[in-house]
């Protein structure tokens, strides 16, 4: 094992809020960034956009990082908070674009005061433009990024995705850019604002869907649990609950067709094509959904995989972390929470040689490293004690 990690020579300030932010942070700190999570001192009244702070939600977001409770309102907030800009390498922040102008610590302002500063920002719509002001959340990027046009059964209506996309994918795409951001200072010296958007992120994962558009201009509708193009793919009844199905045409369309019963199938001249299967979609869907509802989930999930054809169970959570491949690549990792006990945290889906633990402490109790920070920052006792009083932290 490596005696260090791979990103502990970084310092991040954390100030982000919700999902999308703190997703991002958390990759960094994964990997062994000094991450310092700047909220405000405790309002018992608000238990804040992810829930309890000891709920499981703050939980998985907050692991591997230390917390300074700051009031950036207050006379001389702002002034701790660029002493800790002096000694950082990253900030990142989500909060709407106007916020950071009116709080004193936008790019430029910090840029100023530490040029080598990589500086990460989320928004709803973006930094400018028309949209710019408006507040942002999940499901309104799953909208209008085109998610939902795409997601349920044909003609059912619009359909959330049962996870926060925009968010997630926002908080990893601003990772990257922070990283990339981070090798460029190292040739240049300078920082880089790094910007992304839930809208943004939500379209850049549209992906081919997206492409379908800007390119042949076709508008991709709902298709509910089947592959919008390849075919036959999808999502299948068995005799005692659902199959997942992988087998478009060529080999593993044959070894399907075996398996069922079916083997006159791919020479049939409603499916002898890609494009007649495409075609014939609801017809050879209905032939091979007929056959599978003769056997259980587990017979067909064997004699599929036998047969080299991608298939799967479709699990509830709990049947997850029950798999034994699951079990097997280990996705949680322990820690130990002074109040909690022990909690099984979610590990990085990202594994290296050599490579450390992704979860190494729990999320941290509001203010736990405020003195720490600031004493690292050169402020002597009197000072922290005289901030104490003043509200600040």
């Amino acid at each position: 094992m490596t005696t260090h990690l791979p990103l502990d020579d970084i310092r991040v300030i954390d100030l982000t809020i919700a999902r999308a932010g703190p997703t991002c942070v958390r990759q960094l700190a994964d990997w062994g960034a000094d991450v310092i999570r700047v909220e405000p001192p405790p309002d018992p009244a608000d238990p804040g956009l992810t829930g309890s702070r000891h709920g499981c939600d703050f939980q998985h977001l907050h692991r591997n990082k230390r917390s300074l409770s700051l009031n950036l309102k207050a006379p001389g907030g702002r002034e701790v908070l660029m002493r800790l800009v002096d000694t950082a390498d990253v900030l990142i922040e989500n909060m709407r674009a106007p916020v950071k102008d009116r709080l004193g610590f936008d790019f430029a302002t910090v840029h100023e005061r530490n040029p080598r500063l990589v500086y990460g920002s989320i928004s709803g719509f973006g930094q400018d433009g028309p949209y710019a002001g408006r507040g942002g959340v999940d499901q309104i990027a799953q909208g209008m990024g085109g998610l939902m046009s795409v997601t349920g059964l044909p003609g059912g209506g619009p359909v959330r995705a049962g996870i926060p996309v925009a968010d997630l994918a926002s908080g990893l795409y601003l990772a990257v850019g922070v990283l990339v951001a981070l090798h460029d200072r190292d040739r240049t010296g300078v920082g880089r604002w790094v910007q992304t958007s839930l809208l943004e992120s939500m379209i850049a994962m549209m992906d081919f869907q997206a492409a379908r558009w800007t390119i042949d201009r076709q508008i991709p509708p709902q298709e509910g649990n089947h592959h919008p193009t390849s075919v036959p793919m999808g999502c299948f009844a068995s005799a005692d609950g659902y199959v997942n199905i992988g087998a478009a045409g060529g080999r593993l369309l044959d070894s399907l067709c075996q398996v069922i019963g079916l083997p006159g199938l791919p020479a049939d001249p409603r499916f002898d094509s890609a494009a007649k299967r495409s075609a014939n979609r609801a017809e050879l869907n209905a032939l091979i959904a007929e056959r599978l509802r003769a056997r259980t989930t587990a017979e067909w999930v064997e004699a599929l995989n036998q047969a080299g054809v991608p298939c799967g169970p479709v699990y509830r959570m709990d049947e997850v972390f029950a798999d034994p491949q699951v079990e097997h690549l280990g996705m949680t990792e322990p820690v130990e929470h002074p109040a909690l006990g022990r909690l099984d945290i979610l590990r990085n889906a990202v594994r290296m040689t050599d490579g450390p633990a992704t979860v190494r402490t729990p999320s941290p109790e509001i203010g736990a490293d405020t003195d720490a920070v600031l004493t690292d920052l050169g402020f002597a006792r009197e000072e922290i004690d005289q901030l104490r009083a003043q509200g600040v932290i």
